[in-house]
């Protein structure tokens, strides 16, 4: 065997636990298992679990770390989502999906949105275009299954992710963590000992005296952002002109006999509510703008709002929504809300964490000598969250609510960069994008078409192809995914018959 070479790190400290720490502590460890990974949290500190809603690249996560599915969704009380379902969204009557996967598929060169909007616009209706999407079909069914693998097959357009139970999820981490070599040190951090010549972190000291020290270091230190943001002082970028919403309440509810395989989305006068059900419980809470509604009104909205009995008093949570400037500074890389925050309007939290933790083995540091390494990482880093940014203010743009706080985003200018995408779609329905983005043409028209932005006219090379009967097509497509969707076993009868009930749900 080969001498690990002088450059080589050789020691990694994950400061703070929860999902997020527990994602990095596994994936690292699993990817450089001659490197040392401690993790360092405090059990006097809790857990921020807004985040139990996920996106479809979270299976490709746990697939790298060698989590079968069936042990993942009974470990986590998970559940199936096929997307997020939108409710008073655009206006108060509005209601529409965002499904995971594509709109049916294209039966022509010309793509089949515009074919549905130019049959709409002729006055042959067409439906909801919610009615092209598998994942919809399902959900509105409560039947789950996977997509096959057939692309033949109209059960291979949509796809999945998961409901589950972050903390539950953060205890699996741990043991597969703690199992392939990374050390546990429990202790509250005080204090930061830096190197006076490169101004790199060299260790963190503990309240009981321990110090520990490490080459490269991962902040998921949550919203205090210990290393990133206290100790090295990195400015942050605060976008709450186009996201107004800072606060959160949220409480667990118990569930009746079915649980939707989606997320719940509804808009209230100042914020929204989310409804995420799990196995053993269902999440709730109501994201809101304290500038036009304080904390005793929304705790009294959100109550009245519960399907089901409330297991807990609501746990309030105060933000700010924005990122750090650069997440990778000296020899630190921040993920999670250590690196900052956007609302879970589209589950985007966890996969943050897994994208930034992706980027780092693919820009893996040494102990020197990282500086284009830094670079890319910060680049890629600002691209992506500035487009998830601009997916969820196009949320808050595109509405004709008359609430004050609705009507303060509907007028506030969007980022150059969503003016750009608006500008296109409203004018012929094209769909644009700068390169690779998380969220893709599928889901851009979903929240476009579901909160009432049509464009003006639709693809002209449709008004060339006479010979395309797309009534006919687009009408056997609506029927080929009803009844796809009917053969489907009802959600809880998949999960029970994948082996894949928690302890409570088998005990129920």
């Amino acid at each position: 065997m080969d001498a690990m070479p002088d450059h080589a790190l050789r020691s990694l400290l994950v400061v703070g636990g929860g999902s997020a720490g527990w994602m990095a502590a596994a994936a690292i460890k699993s990817a450089a298992p001659a490197l040392q990974v401690a993790l360092v949290e405090s059990e006097e500190i809790g857990i921020v679990g807004v985040g139990e809603a996920t996106i479809p690249p979270i299976r490709a996560f746990n697939r790298q770390l060698g989590i079968p599915e069936d042990r993942f969704v009974a470990e986590t009380m998970g559940s199936f989502k096929l997307g997020i379902r939108f409710m008073g969204w655009g206006r108060a009557d509005g209601d529409y999906f965002h499904p995971f996967g594509s709109f049916a598929v294209d039966f022509d060169p010309v793509s089949l949105h515009h074919w549905w909007l130019r049959e709409r616009a002729k006055g042959r209706d067409p439906g909801p275009l919610d009615d092209y999407a598998m994942a919809w079909g399902a959900a509105c069914r409560g039947r789950f299954q996977p997509p096959v693998n057939d692309p033949r097959l109209i059960q291979s357009t949509h796809d999945y992710a998961y409901h589950f139970d972050a903390f539950l999820y953060a205890a699996l981490l741990r043991r597969l963590a703690e199992a392939r070599g990374v050390t546990r040190h429990e202790g509250r951090i005080e204090g930061v000992e830096r190197c006076g010549e490169s101004g790199d972190i060299r260790a963190v000291r503990l309240a009981d005296g321990r110090t520990l020290a490490a080459d490269f270091f991962i902040d998921a230190s949550g919203f205090r952002s210990l290393l990133l943001g206290e100790a090295l002082d990195t400015p942050f970028e605060d976008w709450s002109r186009w996201l107004p919403c800072d606060r959160a309440l949220a409480l667990p509810t118990a569930n009746g006999k079915a649980i939707a395989p989606y997320t719940m989305s509804t808009a209230r006068p100042a914020g929204w509510q989310w409804r995420i059900p799990l196995q053993h419980r269902t999440g709730n809470g109501h994201v809101f703008a304290c500038a036009f509604m304080d904390e005793a009104e929304a705790e009294a909205l959100l109550l009245g709002h519960l399907e089901g009995a409330a297991l807990a008093e609501p746990r309030l949570l105060r933000f700010r929504t924005g990122r750090r400037r650069q997440s990778w500074v000296a020899n630190v890389v921040a993920i999670g809300l250590a690196a900052g925050f956007m609302e879970p309007l589209e589950s985007t939290s966890i996969h943050l964490v897994q994208s930034a933790i992706t980027r780092l083995l693919a820009l893996f540091p040494a102990r020197a000598g990282n500086d284009a390494a830094r670079a890319e990482y910060n680049r890629v880093t600002a691209e992506e969250w500035e487009r998830v940014r601009d997916f969820l203010i196009l949320h808050y743009h595109l509405n004709e609510r008359e609430e004050p706080m609705w009507r303060h985003c509907a007028h506030q200018p969007p980022p150059d960069t969503l003016s750009w995408k608006i500008e296109q779609f409203a004018a012929t329905g094209r769909l644009v994008s700068y390169g690779y983005e998380l969220f893709q043409n599928p889901s851009w028209l979903a929240v476009h078409v579901g909160q009432g932005h049509l464009p003006a006219a639709w693809d002209p090379l449709a008004d060339q192809r006479q010979g395309v009967d797309a009534a006919a097509r687009l009408a056997g497509l609506r029927r080929l995914i009803a009844e796809a969707a009917e053969a489907m076993p009802l959600h809880l009868d998949f999960i029970a018959q994948a082996g894949m009930a928690g302890p409570v749900r088998r005990a129920a």
